[in-house]
């Protein structure tokens, strides 16, 4: 069966068992280690984790790289020189958990990651438990509501806000009390709040005025501090799930040249980079909600095979609904679904849910679907997915290129049973790193988003002055 490729590169972790004395940083914008997982690595972890159980090791030994050095040597390093010894030690211990397929942390570990949907599940278990302990980020102070230290809370602007109130309005234990013991910095502007308070229905000034609010931000902090100039930018970034975000580069693309986007709408054709970018989940949620209802059937209760309904905006819903809308009772496609009709519940009875690309390529529906333990099925073209890094979408996904919509019901009702039950047995697993808590947990959606931050982090080194 011919599925999409994603233009997403399996980045980042596998750099960890290479040595160390290539980690260097020349230039800025330059990404070191964003190598593919291999197959053959994909294939041992998974087959280890099926076959052994991880276990804790207490007090290890120190790290080559985390020499006790005299204190008098200490006093002297520079912030810079504390920063980067500190990721030096997580790379250490991420290699060390990859070489030896096992863990070390000095706490309980409430969750331990294994299984195929992991692309390597020690290597991200043990790069978790070291953001954990070390990462911290500062958030600017600079701008003033509405449009800075602010964002939506609501429909599907809603992870915005999430992220910027969880990092600002309770104590996150990732946030730097100073900036200088900060390994990465957030700019706490809000797209979707600008575009409230800004924009102008046809008015061909907006999108200037939109550029130019992040420009003149960006100037005064490196004006007024010295971290956005020493890296280029590239341990900074912001958080948006507005569609017009990408745009705040096109009129100055050298400045943004590394700055991390972090995006509902990771379009790969629209510049996001996905090893310098980071893509997040687009969730479709009223006030005060923190996820869809779980309204999910066992599996050998779901009469449905794929569902959908939504609204006709953008080129692969017009051809869903040209060959699906109406027009079979196993392949279930709306546009206005009867206000009879339960949303959720419908997805709960329903074995593949279809989450085709609107207007942007993030869909809610992905989250609904994980939700409602339904088999996502991502329908779309240069969407580089949420936190490919260290899960297997091909392990709880089905992919058909928009091409082949004609071809739903034969592709769906191909896949044998016994694959079905595995795939949405992995939905249920992976759910829980789609989950949205407040306050944030563990390998919830909030450490998902910052493991995705902290992996680029990790991948380049600040220069040291000798």
């Amino acid at each position: 069966m011919e599925t999409m490729e994603f233009r997403s590169p399996y980045l980042l972790l596998t750099f960890l068992v290479l040595s160390l004395t290539a980690l260097y940083f020349s230039p800025l914008n330059q990404i070191h280690f964003s190598i593919k997982l291999s197959s053959s690595s994909s294939s041992s972890s998974s087959s280890t984790t099926s076959s052994s159980t991880p276990h804790q090791t207490q007090n290890p030994e120190p790290e080559p790289d985390t020499q006790i050095v005299p204190d008098h040597v200490k006093q002297t390093k520079s912030n810079t020189e504390r920063i980067e010894e500190d990721l030096a030690r997580a790379r250490a211990a991420i290699r060390k958990a990859i070489v030896t397929k096992n863990f070390t942390s000095d706490r309980n570990e409430i969750y331990i990651p294994r299984g195929s949907v992991y692309r390597n599940p020690y290597a991200f278990h043990q790069s978790h438990i070291e953001m954990v302990k070390r990462f911290k980020i500062w958030a600017y102070k600079e701008g003033d509501l509405p449009m800075a230290h602010n964002g939506p809370t609501t429909y599907i602007y809603s992870i915005e806000g999430q992220f910027i109130f969880e990092m600002e309005t309770r104590p996150s234990p990732f946030m730097a009390q100073h900036p200088d013991e900060a390994h990465a910095f957030f700019i706490p502007l809000s797209v979707s709040k600008i575009t409230d308070y800004q924009f102008r229905p046809h008015h061909e000034t907006f999108f200037h005025r939109l550029v130019r609010i992040f420009k003149d931000y960006i100037f005064v902090i490196a004006d007024k501090y010295p971290y956005w100039n020493r890296s280029s930018g590239a341990d900074h970034f912001m958080v948006s799930c507005h569609d017009w975000a990408s745009r705040i580069e096109r009129k100055n693309h050298k400045l943004y040249e590394n700055f991390m986007k972090v995006l509902c709408n990771a379009n790969t054709s629209e510049g996001f980079k996905p090893t310098r970018d980071v893509s997040i989940p687009e969730y479709n949620l009223k006030a005060f909600n923190l996820g869809p209802p779980r309204l999910g059937q066992p599996p050998d209760k779901r009469p449905i095979l794929a569902f959908f309904a939504g609204a006709a905006h953008g080129d692969i819903r017009d051809i869903l609904f040209k060959y699906w809308k109406d027009k079979d009772g196993e392949v279930q496609v709306y546009e206005n679904l009867d206000k009879k009709k339960n949303y959720h519940g419908l997805m709960g009875q329903t074995k593949f849910c279809l989450c085709p690309s609107g207007s942007e390529v993030a869909s809610p529906r992905v989250v609904e679907a994980m939700y409602a333990g339904c088999v996502p099925v991502l329908i779309s073209d240069y969407y580089a997915v949420p936190f490919d890094d260290v899960l297997d979408w091909n392990k709880f996904s089905v992919q058909i290129p928009p091409k082949r919509i004609p071809e739903i019901k034969t592709i769906l009702k191909g896949i044998p049973h016994k694959k079905y039950l595995k795939l949405q047995k992995r939905v249920m697993q992976v759910s829980r790193h789609f989950e949205l808590n407040r306050p944030a947990k563990p390998f919830d959606v909030f450490h998902m988003v910052l493991h995705s931050v902290w992996l680029r982090r990790l991948n380049f080194r600040l220069p040291v002055a000798i």
